[in-house]
């Protein structure tokens, strides 16, 4: 008895969401109607493919079996859509991207668009997990984010290596330095992120790592409030290098972790059933690229005031 492909496409998609309402939003269709393909599948075939009906849904043994093949038939269905429609290339369209970093979105896009300029491009900004959960979602094409959790239902592709860097004022004694160590901290005023920034989830790491304490620690929300702080003599703070941008009256160095590294790896993510699309294909090129031509290395600079 043929298995139907479109209660096949409803299992696949249920299995990779992990849920029912979440598969029905990627679809496109209602969730009574899913549930129904899904339960069509299952009693057509006399199988159970999940073990339960509660979100996050489990797979069967059955389950999973189908779940490797159906992997399989999408992907091989999804590559015969691009080999159909490849000779048009990407002359339309729109491209979703999510990302939690600034630069490397206006990069990527930059060059994007200058190969594919007929390709329309809208950006959404938001958090690590924001994004992560607007690609799961399917409200999103691909994804940039700095160290996203493993899962099989992605594609990764990486982006770029950032490390931090400490900001102080112009003028400020720390500023002779060629690094600055992180034992500085402990006389100095820490400006710092608020709770959910990823750059305060390090800040945190480096200095208990240090066993240091910052003479007085304030908290502000967002990157440019912060800068705007450091210029008015506020204090200092720990920012990725991708965030130093030039300002005249900020100085950036490299903070001294000694023998310990601190990284942030960022990554172009998709939908591991469409990595093999025409729109992900260019847009890993564009990926490609960018890392090829020397991404930051977490250098930090010194701008000074003109005399």
């Amino acid at each position: 008895m043929a298995a139907s492909y479109q209660h096949l496409r409803a299992f696949h998609a249920i299995a990779v969401e992990r849920g029912v309402s979440r598969a029905a939003r990627r679809l496109n269709v209602s969730q009574p109607t899913l549930s129904q393909q899904l339960k069509a599948l299952e009693a057509r075939h006399a199988v159970s493919l999940f073990e339960n009906r509660k979100s996050p849904l489990k797979l069967s043994p059955a389950g999973r079996d189908l779940f490797t093949l159906t992997q399989r038939l999408f992907a091989t269905a999804s590559d015969i859509d691009d080999m159909l429609g490849e000779t048009s290339g990407l002359t339309g369209g729109v491209l979703r991207l999510g990302a939690d970093s600034p630069l490397y979105a206006a990069r990527v896009v930059d060059r994007f668009r200058k190969s594919h300029p007929q390709t329309g491009v809208q950006v959404r900004m938001g958090n690590a997990k924001e994004v992560m959960q607007w690609l799961s979602e399917a409200q999103i094409d691909a994804a940039l984010a700095s160290d996203p959790p493993g899962d099989a239902m992605f594609s990764y592709d990486p982006l770029y290596t950032d490390r931090l860097s400490c900001a102080v004022p112009i003028g400020h004694r720390l500023a002779v330095l060629d690094a600055i160590p992180v034992a500085a901290f402990a006389d100095e005023v820490l400006l710092s992120r608020e709770p959910t920034s990823k750059t305060r989830a390090f800040t945190e790491r480096v200095l208990a790592d240090a066993g240091i304490v910052p003479a007085t620690i304030l908290e502000f929300q967002g990157r440019e409030t912060i800068r705007e702080a450091i210029a008015l003599g506020l204090g200092i703070s720990i920012f990725f290098a991708s965030e130093c941008p030039p300002d005249r009256r900020i100085c950036y160095r490299p903070l001294d972790t000694g023998r310990d590294t601190y990284e942030l790896r960022g990554f172009l993510l998709c939908q591991s059933e469409r990595r093999r699309s025409s729109l992900m294909r260019a847009l890993k090129q564009v990926v490609c690229d960018i890392r090829e031509r020397a991404p930051l290395s977490g250098d930090a600079h010194c701008q000074k005031m003109p005399s």
